[in-house]
């Protein structure tokens, strides 16, 4: 009997995109009065799929003959590892809304275990063995958005300090990779099929830095908040530009990467609606909330068609994923 292939790392795009959806409807709980129990239930569907999802990738992982070491050194999807923490400071954030001490320990927990992998794939990266070609969306993940998102959750646990140093961490990664990715994107090859969709993850960072700025200073127009909230509208024109790019793409479980970020400039746009408070800011918020929800169960009910068992799923996605890193180290 041969050794397991192990579950491709963009699997763990599903629950973060979850856990976009349940903010977004957690927001709109907060601003437009909507039943609490509509987030939570959806954060509750969030911890399922992330628990799951982790695992089946140890199970799946004890039976390979390759090594998580080795899985993270692939260039497609090493990056993506850092969504298994990021998902999980997300879920301690609720949880420490119920249940204090359990919230806090799973965002503590998660933030270390986030921090000890972006300093090891940062080692890995200084080794040199990458090439330019090989850079994608993903490899924001493990700075910027396990910066950003330890921002965040940091003051909802009561960590204010922890969250400046972190935000601070997201925000100079933010800079110095969204500069090598765009240079990559502008002077080498077209990123291959599966991997376009990570182009969306530009779309995040100015609202998930915007919606951590609004939690450490307290959501009022200053001059950050307005700077964040100017990148999240060009950002936003680019993906607008992207969609013909996007149409032509063969649906995978790498279209996931779409959803966070919607998500995230869904709901800082939400905020930012209710912060202006103009007539008819409630109809705005509710578009973007709207928006969010339709693409995400797209999304997910095209995911549930591509796949009819999750070991059939693992291996589609399995075999998508290694012909992009072979066709990134080919290059």
């Amino acid at each position: 009997m041969s050794p397991a292939q192990r579950i491709p790392l963009n699997t763990l795009a599903i629950p973060f995109g979850l856990a976009g959806l349940a903010e977004v409807w957690t927001v709109a709980g907060r601003l437009l009065g909507v039943p609490g129990a509509v987030g939570q239930a959806l954060w509750a569907v969030v911890a399922i799929a992330w628990i799951w999802l982790i695992g089946a990738h140890l199970r799946r992982g004890g039976r390979s003959a390759d090594s998580l070491a080795q899985q993270l050194r692939q260039p497609a999807q090493g990056p993506i590892a850092a969504l298994a923490p990021v998902v999980g400071m997300l879920l301690g954030a609720d949880l420490h809304r119920f249940v204090p001490l359990a919230g806090e320990i799973l965002v503590i927990g998660s933030i270390v275990v986030a921090a000890a992998l972006a300093g090891w794939m940062l080692a890995f990266w200084h080794s040199g063995s990458l090439p330019p070609e090989a850079f994608h969306g993903g490899y924001l993940l493990p700075t910027v958005a396990a910066g950003l998102i330890a921002a965040t959750t940091s003051v909802m646990i009561g960590l204010p300090v922890l969250a400046v140093g972190s935000f601070a961490v997201g925000v100079f990664f933010w800079i110095v990779i969204s500069t090598v990715l765009l240079a990559r994107l502008a002077f080498f090859t077209p990123l291959p099929g599966p991997l376009t969709p990570t182009c969306a993850i530009l779309l995040a960072p100015p609202a998930v830095a915007g919606t951590a700025w609004f939690t450490i200073r307290g959501e009022h127009a200053d001059l950050v908040s307005t700077a964040l909230l100017g990148l999240l509208v060009l950002m936003a024109l680019q993906q607008l530009a992207l969609i013909p790019r996007y149409r032509r793409l063969t649906f995978t479980l790498g279209f996931w990467s779409f959803t966070f970020p919607l998500a995230a400039a869904g709901g800082y746009g939400a905020e930012w609606a209710s912060l202006a408070a103009f007539p008819g800011w409630q109809l705005v918020a509710w578009l973007l909330i709207v928006l969010v929800t339709v693409v995400i169960l797209a999304v997910a009910a095209r995911s549930l068609l591509l796949i009819t068992s999750v070991r059939r799923g693992a291996r589609r996605a399995e075999i998508v994923l290694r012909h992009a890193d072979d066709a990134v180290q080919r290059r």
